[in-house]
């Protein structure tokens, strides 16, 4: 990555699964800690991931998110946004640059149809910064994406269902 010089790397440090278990093993995770979180212009880790990057042994609430931050921001990163779509409110997420806080609410949207959330927001937030959006813009209109996504959730099969990507171009064609 170094060696293409890319300015807009976004990392969703993917390493614990919903049931709780680690999906990377303790090297690797020290691998994304040193190596791949330092070149990032935004890393956007969900709770249990801030929790295993920090040390952190719980996040629970705002202030808790917004010290994750801060220590995250320690590793090199750009921007850090800690999402906080597994607290019990509303679905508020983080974004942290260094010197200020920006807070991006969303009302809580019961459906169960979340499978791909982090995904979605991370790869939506890429594609808002390849169009020249700055990353709180690029965030913002992320946020609104996903939250757009899970509210029209596909109900495929009988667990969790995908987010709706295309859920605004579904709704135009009506």
């Amino acid at each position: 990555l170094d060696e293409y010089n890319l300015k807009n790397i976004v990392v969703d440090p993917v390493m614990v699964a919903k049931s709780g278990d680690y999906l990377l093993k303790e090297d690797a995770r020290l691998v994304v800690k040193e190596k791949l979180l330092p070149l990032a212009k935004l890393i956007t880790p969900n709770l249990d991931e801030a929790m295993v990057l920090t040390g952190m042994k719980k996040i629970e609430n705002e202030d808790e998110m917004k010290e994750a931050a801060k220590q995250l921001k320690e590793h090199g990163s750009e921007y850090i946004l800690v999402k906080g779509g597994h607290l019990s409110d509303d679905a508020v997420d983080i974004l942290y640059d260094g010197n200020k806080f920006y807070r991006f609410p969303a009302v809580r949207i019961q459906t169960k149809n979340t499978h791909g959330t982090g995904c979605t927001l991370s790869a939506a937030i890429a594609a808002f910064l390849a169009l020249g959006m700055d990353v709180p813009q690029a965030v913002e209109k992320g946020k609104k994406f996903i939250t757009t996504a899970i509210r029209y959730g596909l109900q495929i099969g009988k667990g969790h269902g995908p987010t709706h990507h295309f859920a605004e171009l579904y709704g135009d064609a009506r």
